[in-house]
């Protein structure tokens, strides 16, 4: 019996990259930009939401460029432009005019930056525990973007994640852990935020002037 890695969907050439995504359901399109974590892949970020929203929508979930699956180009530079380009990339691929935009953490940067600076092909925003704005370097993102593999570094990871502190379990931290060693999971993850890492908040930062002219729906989705 062969064993399925269902955090592979279908490979697209995007802004000149092999992008791993999911691309599910049919409908008006929604886009999920998933968060910064060590290992993390667009499945293991959206794997329960896709089922549900794939019902009345076609779903996009990318491994955005320096994770998951997708293609590390060599000597490319990771930061909100890069990113930026390589989501616009996969629309124009996907040939998709306007999405809407839904995404966690990190993703939520990406996607506020995105629809600054590509408003016309943006139609609706949800930010979830959105990075973005400037705020000081908390433990938690310290931990997380200063990860060094081990099962009890990835535990206090994921204890970070989660406010129900009971779904996490040794046995997820384990998996979780597993799919942070993969090659080239962590080489592209260590050398995107090192430390001093207060600046890689402020990079990933949008102007509150750039905020407030936003004029897109958009729901906020912010603590517990």
């Amino acid at each position: 019996m062969t064993n399925v890695n269902e955090e592979l969907g279908r490979m697209v050439l995007a802004g000149g990259i092999e992008t791993n995504l999911h691309d599910v359901g049919t409908g008006e399109p929604v886009v999920l930009v998933h968060g910064s974590g060590p290992g993390v892949t667009a499945w293991a970020n959206w794997r329960t939401v896709m089922p549900e929203l794939s019902k009345h929508r076609r779903v996009i979930a990318p491994d955005m460029v320096g994770f998951g699956f997708t293609q590390r180009p060599q000597g490319i530079h990771y930061g909100i432009e890069s990113w930026v380009a390589h989501l616009i990339g996969i629309l124009d691929a996907l040939e998709l005019d306007r999405v809407d935009l839904v995404g966690n953490s990190f993703g939520g940067a990406l996607s506020l930056a995105f629809a600054i600076r590509f408003p016309h092909r943006v139609r609706r925003l949800v930010l979830m525990g959105s990075a973005g704005v400037r705020f000081e370097l908390t433990d938690g993102l310290d931990a997380v973007w200063g990860y060094e593999p081990s099962v009890p570094n990835m535990r206090k990871v994921m204890d970070y994640f989660a406010y129900d502190r009971s779904l996490i379990s040794d046995e997820l931290a384990e998996l979780r852990y597993k799919a942070s060693i993969r090659p080239g999971f962590q080489e592209a993850f260590a050398s995107m935020f090192p430390a001093p890492r207060q600046r890689w908040v402020d990079a990933l930062a949008s102007s509150d002037q750039d905020i407030q002219a936003i004029q897109h729906e958009t729901l906020i989705l912010h603590g517990r």
